[in-house]
């Protein structure tokens, strides 16, 4: 448990520092497609915020501690922060690419573990973002 316990909590890490990365772009996004760009970062940023209360709570009720400061966010993620910089949508829809395949390689992982250890409540809550990460990660490269 206790691995399966550490990979939540590296999920929970990832979700927390792409949430502002995501919130940082929809306040930066420019060029001639701001108002769809923008409009569908704060789309994601809100599907991330409502999952980082979802496997914090979820953590909980494995009667184990979920991280809840930025200092741990930021020791444990692998995501990297976004530049306060003005950037156009090309270059964000690469960069949130490489994130939600690292979000979806990381709940596979969590997936392969709870079955491993027979956590199927865990294993039910990341079906859900496996099949999320994946339509996304299929709309995003349509765009480019």
């Amino acid at each position: 448990m206790e691995t399966l316990i550490k990979e939540l909590n590296q999920y929970l890490s990832d979700l927390a520092v792409f949430y502002r990365k995501l919130q940082n772009y929809h306040w930066n996004v420019k060029g001639s497609d701001f108002f769809v760009v923008h409009e569908k970062l704060e789309e994601y940023y809100n599907k991330i915020n409502d999952q980082i209360d979802e496997v914090a709570e979820h953590i909980l009720t494995l009667n184990a501690q979920p991280l809840g400061t930025l200092k741990d966010y930021l020791e444990k993620t692998t995501i990297a922060e976004a530049k306060d910089e003005k950037i156009c949508s090309s270059e964000i829809y690469k960069n949130i690419i490489n994130d939600f395949e690292t979000l979806l390689e990381r709940v596979n992982q969590i997936k392969e573990e709870a079955e491993k250890e027979k956590q199927y409540g865990t294993s039910s809550l990341v079906d859900e973002y496996i099949l999320e990460y994946t339509k996304i990660l299929w709309m995003l490269k349509q765009s480019l």
